[in-house]
């Protein structure tokens, strides 16, 4: 029986539908939910992002659910952190001043230095996959992905990084360790090599 409960965490912040018709796609069901007792119950917890790591950190501690996503994590269910989303798995960012963040992977999350431009970082970009992972299971190393990002990780543990991309600089654009993971590109908008990751995500067993 596939007891999986895939859960898209609605915190005002993020492209929910177009991920939820990403899984369906897939064959795996994701419901979107802002109900903590709905998102305890998650084997598979998706944690989405648009827009300023601050303003959505905000909306997610406002809602008390950063410590409901604290709380999956250490029943060892399995996190997926999706473009900002990824950004605040980690310890803090420096947009807009030092901003906390929800502590799951070690390091900050940076501004492009100014000599890069354009910033956004907007587009397809190449993924180098740096060590093996589920769920990079069935995708080409260095595939395009779909980007949107003015920040990254600038000082993510070696040993968590799963994946890196060079735009002015080679950063950490996917990291890794034991539940928690998380990619700075969408996947939902990565056509089938981004589609193959969701349904390798949902295919994970904690």
């Amino acid at each position: 029986m596939d007891n999986r409960r895939l859960v898209i965490l609605d915190y005002g912040v993020g492209n929910l539908r177009n991920l939820e018709r990403a899984f369906a796609h897939v064959g795996a069901a994701a419901e979107i939910s802002d109900d903590p007792a709905v998102v305890r119950r998650a084997t598979h917890l998706i944690l989405p992002g648009v827009g300023a790591f601050g303003a959505a950190m905000e909306e997610l501690q406002a809602r008390r659910l950063d410590g409901v996503v604290q709380e999956v994590v250490r029943a060892g269910r399995l996190l997926l952190g999706v473009c900002v989303g990824f950004q605040m798995l980690f310890e803090a960012s420096q947009e807009f001043g030092r901003r906390a963040g929800l502590g799951l992977l070690a390091g900050e999350v940076t501004r492009f230095p100014p000599d890069i431009r354009p910033v956004p970082h907007v587009g397809w970009n190449q993924v180098a996959q740096t060590r093996a992972h589920p769920l990079w299971r069935d995708i080409p190393d260095e595939t395009f992905f779909y980007f949107v990002h003015s920040y990254r990780p600038a000082s993510a543990r070696p040993e968590t990084v799963i994946g890196t991309t060079e735009y002015g600089l080679r950063y950490a654009s996917a990291a890794a360790r034991d539940n928690v993971m998380g990619v700075q590109f969408h996947p939902e908008k990565s056509h089938r090599a981004g589609l193959q990751l969701l349904k390798n995500f949902a295919a994970l067993t904690a």
